[in-house]
């Protein structure tokens, strides 16, 4: 038994005095939970409680790993994920780390639906952090709930995933109101603005930080923390992502050219639901232009390039001895949008398909670094086929996932799903050697002698963006601003799948159908026992049960 109790200033010790603790308060609370029927009734009430939490989504598919992880181990890998971000791990301990700026808006993707009050009042935490440039700490202490200046600021990916956590947010709940608080800037009194002010200083910020070929600065890394083309860092021991940047450099982001896409045209959808059309069109014409500079410069023939480092050099091309294709920009650009109407995406993807996946995931670069390279910093100091030199990093398969659903290519995308998939790799247990119901930071790529084993398992953006991967594209249950689409992309061998989803105090019980072999979208739902145009439920009543039928033809 393990348990804590506080005692009050005054009553630290008994006698006082003394130096023998107090346990006056404590006893009678051991006492309790000696008895038997006490340890029975608060079992109880723990199940009951993980019974509403995951009850919140629940499915039946043809695929027994999947039901597994998504009723019980994956959204439970989110609450932990949620609770923690990456303050605690094997590596670290006390508050030298903290909260992720861009963690925890990642987090709550995979959380938002279960507990929507806290998801609220944890953006509210994270945009107190945030500058009144549109920055932000890249880390906050959770006891303080302020920025950790040991780490600062400079990560440009950051601001942009407040916007993205948001929306998230607003789309789940339909809760308005939120961009309406009051927050401040740098947890300063006084300085206080609408949460919607921080959104459109987010977008901002990006726009402000363009380089050479008019794509977004990266700063001290984006996503990829590891990619630091500003550092040139010689010094043995010397930490990337804190020493000082070099100053003139004009190193730019593909990534963040495509999260920007994402963002901003998710920013117009919120000013339009607030009435504000010409923001709203704003967003979007920023957008576009967006989208021609990555298609003009982001473009290498055959895959999205990666970035252009401190000299103007791309990085992620073909023209690179190595480092030539990347993960990360063929997902986030397609997730904006980017090359759906002219085949760049698919050919994007093809390209992740032959150069970058394997049985046991998709790596995240190829070929691998084979020394360093101090104009790249610290993705090259790996061994080749671990983290971030051409690892698995699991964190980025999902974003490959959601692509290939949006392409329309079932059967890839649940492949991709399977193959970092905890329960269904317990098959391998001897290769992964990791816990079979809970994803792994990453796993082992095929340039390393362990291909296949994982490490750093729970504490990882992978599980908020698995569940996201699976439940809202490929089984296609969404939350959206207009309410709740469905619109699966499921495997060819499946003939459909049965879901129930609370969403915004109503509760909608699914049946996806299709016949066997059948790989098309769906044609028409049926709620309710009437047939209606598109694939998105309108929101129901507070307490009302609706009946959803989501038939899907060839």
């Amino acid at each position: 038994m393990l348990g804590y109790a506080e005692n009050p200033r005054t009553e630290k010790f008994d006698p006082p005095g003394s130096q023998t603790l107090n346990k006056r308060h404590v006893r009678p609370v051991i006492e309790r939970w000696l008895r038997p029927e006490t340890v029975a009734e608060g079992f109880a009430a723990l199940g009951a409680y993980w019974d509403r939490l995951l009850g919140t989504l629940r499915v039946t598919t043809p695929d027994a790993d999947t039901d597994r992880m998504v009723n019980i181990w994956n959204a439970y890998q989110c609450v932990v994920t949620f609770n923690m971000s990456r303050s605690a791990s094997f590596y670290e301990s006390g508050i030298g780390r903290g909260m992720g700026f861009r963690d925890s808006n990642q987090d709550l993707l995979g959380f938002v639906h279960m507990i929507p009050d806290r998801a609220r009042q944890r953006i509210l935490d994270i945009a107190a952090t945030q500058m009144a440039t549109g920055g932000a700490y890249h880390q906050y202490q959770p006891l303080t709930k302020r920025g950790n200046n040991d780490i600062g600021e400079g990560f440009n990916d950051d601001p942009l995933w407040l916007v993205l956590g948001v929306s998230a947010y607003v789309k789940e709940t339909g809760d308005q109101t939120i961009l309406d608080e009051p927050v401040p800037f740098d947890n300063v009194p006084g300085s206080e603005v609408s949460l919607y002010e921080h959104l459109r200083r987010s977008v901002t910020y990006t726009q402000e930080r363009l380089g050479p070929h008019g794509l977004p600065l990266i700063g001290r890394a984006d996503w990829n923390d590891c990619l630091n083309l500003n550092c040139f860092s010689d010094t043995p021991g010397e930490p990337f992502q804190t020493t000082e940047n070099a100053s003139g450099g004009g190193a730019e982001s593909v990534f963040i050219a495509g999260q920007f896409v994402l963002a901003a045209k998710e920013l117009a959808a919120i000013a339009e639901l607030r009435g504000r059309d010409e923001e709203a069109a704003g967003y979007r014409a920023a957008a576009e232009k967006m989208t021609a500079v990555i298609i003009e410069h982001g473009w290498d023939g055959a895959w999205f390039r990666r970035a252009y480092d401190f000299h103007g050099h791309p990085v992620g091309s073909s023209e690179n001895d190595e480092g030539q294709i990347f993960i990360e920009p063929q997902g986030m650009c397609v997730l904006g949008g980017v090359g759906l109407d002219d085949g760049l995406a698919v050919r994007a993807l093809g390209s992740v398909a032959e150069r970058l996946a394997t049985p046991h995931g998709i790596i995240l670069q190829q070929p691998a670094y084979s020394d360093y390279r101090i104009e790249l910093g610290e993705i090259s100091s790996y061994p080749p086929g671990y983290k971030e030199n051409a690892g698995i990093f699991c964190h980025t398969n999902p974003w490959i996932m959601i692509a290939e659903a949006m392409v329309g290519h079932g059967d890839r995308a649940f492949d991709y799903y399977r193959s970092i998939n905890p329960s269904a790799r317990e098959a391998i247990s001897e290769v992964h050697r990791c816990e079979p119901y809970v994803y792994a930071q990453m796993i082992a790529g095929r340039d390393a002698p362990t291909h296949g084993e994982a490490k750093n398992s729970w504490l990882t953006g992978t599980a908020a963006w698995n569940f996201v991967a699976i439940t809202q594209w490929i089984l296609g249950i969404r939350p959206e601003l207009a309410g709740l689409r469905v619109d699966p992309v499921l495997p060819a061998a499946w003939s459909g799948f049965r879901a129930t989803r609370e969403f915004r105090s109503a509760t909608y019980e699914i049946t996806v159908r299709k016949a066997a072999g059948v790989s098309g979208r769906v044609a028409y739902l049926v709620v309710d026992g009437e047939r209606i145009d598109g694939t998105v439920v309108p929101p129901a009543p507070a307490g009302a049960v609706v009946a959803v039928e989501a038939v899907i033809e060839q």
